[in-house]
């Protein structure tokens, strides 16, 4: 009777994950698929799915009449800025956490803990008014310096440090290694599944970023990817296929990275639902 069954529920997973998966797939699809139609193909059969004409006229438009490679610059140097600095912040000051005493160091790590239930919009104004006070404002360090430290990132290093035997730390100091060179030795090393897994999250939160750029960016020039496909989508609206383009060629960097770094990032996931 159970060997019956199997077949049966293995038929219901498979047409209820194949249901979802074009559910989640097919807004993404019709993107790429609009992106190739001309606009009066658009215009006169907007519900045919696959392009009667494909042109390559909303990527030309893009790349010919608007700077988008100095978007897609400030997009990758502010992700990689952000990312690397916060997995040099995370993994120091979550060993630190880990492995050294100092007084109100529960207390200390308690309240950085409660920074991560407090919604960006609540720190949004203070934030704003510090940024333009110390002169970053309209500037692309506005984006990176604010989030270089992250609590999540000092919360899931702190976690594997505590992991790690205190005799590594003391054999390496009975041979004469400095505190900064156990944590470059040692700590590094061994935290290397965890600061994969926070940097494909922190460098896809950055990527993805929209609400701080459109606040602290007003020159054109400056603007990361997301904020520069609104600037781009409110001169260019009825060019549905350009839009379409836009959206395709912002989207690509993160899925190139996604599919060379899949298998850790659903190693990141894991470690980073076990260790929390």
């Amino acid at each position: 009777m159970l060997d019956e069954k199997k077949p049966i529920g293995l038929a219901f997973s498979l047409i209820f994950m194949g249901a979802a998966l074009f559910i989640i797939l097919m807004p993404y699809v019709w993107m790429l698929l609009t992106s190739f139609k001309s606009q009066v193909e658009l215009r006169w059969n907007p519900t045919k799915m696959l392009p009667i004409e494909w042109t390559l006229d909303g990527y030309r438009k893009v790349l010919t009449e608007t700077p988008f490679f100095s978007w897609l610059r400030n997009s990758v140097i502010v992700t990689a800025s952000v990312t690397v600095g916060v997995l040099f912040t995370s993994s120091i000051t979550g060993y630190i956490f880990a492995k050294y005493q100092f007084p109100f160091k529960r207390a200390l790590f308690w309240i950085l803990m409660a920074s991560m239930m407090v919604p960006i919009h609540v720190t949004l104004i203070p934030s704003f008014l510090i940024i333009n006070w110390v002169g970053l404002y309209n500037t692309i360090y506005a984006l990176i310096v604010p989030v270089l430290i992250s609590a999540f990132g000092v919360f899931l290093c702190r976690q594997f440090c505590e992991d790690i035997p205190d005799s590594l730390f003391e054999a390496a100091r009975i041979d004469g290694a400095g505190d900064f060179m156990v944590y470059l030795r040692i700590v590094i090393p061994l935290l290397r599944p965890c600061l994969a897994a926070l940097a494909i999250f922190t460098s896809l939160q950055t990527w993805n970023e929209y609400l701080m750029p459109l606040i602290l960016i007003e020159r054109v020039s400056d603007m990361t990817l997301p904020v520069a496909l609104s600037y781009f989508t409110g001169f260019h609206a009825r060019n549905t296929s350009a839009v379409m383009a836009a959206a395709a060629l912002i989207m690509l960097p993160v899925t190139v990275l996604f599919l060379a770094l899949q298998k850790q990032f659903i190693k990141g996931i894991a470690l980073a639902g076990m260790k929390s």
